[in-house]
């Protein structure tokens, strides 16, 4: 318990909040605390004021025999990649990190209701996955059956997976979206377009959260690309997710 403390104190403070938020409303429907039924994104309640189902949808999933190991695979992936981000492009920059995240869940919301999609876990993880990637896309990634390749294409890969093994990918393809369009705006367009700056972290979360000496890299501002590629792990789909050595690696 001691080793679980001490790892679960290092944590960054904003994957901590969603790995945590993500378990404890899971566990809570799952064992009868709330009912699920309240936990969804649904139109007709939001319209009475049911506000808090803008939040559990994001952090609920609901659990049954088929569904467990996927929600343990979308945690690991949840940790793994907004670890990476916090503490690596985002270092020194927390409220840059927690304008991604809610730049990514209120548009995530608005295809939610536009699309009737209920939960929202699935597609916010793989938009945070698809902002690392696009950051990272050099990093050489593992897949199954020892295939590798660069971590650009891993959303795209992933998204076919899922479409010719279960027959779906529309969370992945919400996911994906979500991410570019993040990415776009934040990066791709003002920067490499020369276009003007269309989204920046509003001045009260940088009042809240200040930047802190020693960051890696500056908001706004995509990292180098690495010298020569390097091997990472780590990849998932919809419901049957998995990678040859990424749940051992760093």
């Amino acid at each position: 318990m001691s080793d679980f403390g001490d790892w679960y104190k290092n944590v960054p403070v904003f994957t901590k909040y969603w790995l945590t938020l993500t378990v404890g409303f899971t566990l809570l429907g799952r064992f009868g605390f709330v009912q699920p039924y309240h936990l969804l994104l649904l139109y007709e309640p939001l319209k009475r004021f049911q506000i808090w189902r803008l939040i559990t949808c994001v952090f609920y999933y609901p659990l049954s025999p088929s569904s467990g190991f996927h929600f343990l695979i979308n945690l690991y992936f949840l940790y793994n990649y907004s670890l990476r981000l916090e503490t690596g492009q985002y270092q020194g920059k927390p409220a840059d990190y927690l304008f991604l995240l809610i730049f990514n869940w209120l548009c995530c919301i608005v295809i939610g209701l536009i699309a009737e999609i209920y939960l929202l876990m699935d597609p916010m993880v793989l938009s945070v996955l698809y902002v690392w990637c696009q950051l990272n896309k050099d990093t050489i990634v593992n897949f199954w059956f020892g295939t590798r390749f660069k971590a650009m294409y891993l959303p795209w890969v992933l998204l076919a997976f899922n479409m010719i093994i279960s027959g779906g990918g529309i969370m992945e393809l919400v996911g994906i979206l979500v991410g570019h369009l993040y990415f776009f705006l934040m990066f791709k367009y003002p920067q490499e377009l020369g276009g003007p700056v269309l989204i920046q972290t509003p001045s009260i979360l940088k009042q809240w959260f200040p930047d802190t000496v020693g960051g890696v890299h500056g908001f706004g501002r995509p990292p180098p690309r690495p010298t020569a590629p390097t091997r990472d792990g780590g990849m998932f789909r919809r419901h049957n997710w998995g990678s040859g050595q990424v749940l051992g690696g760093n």
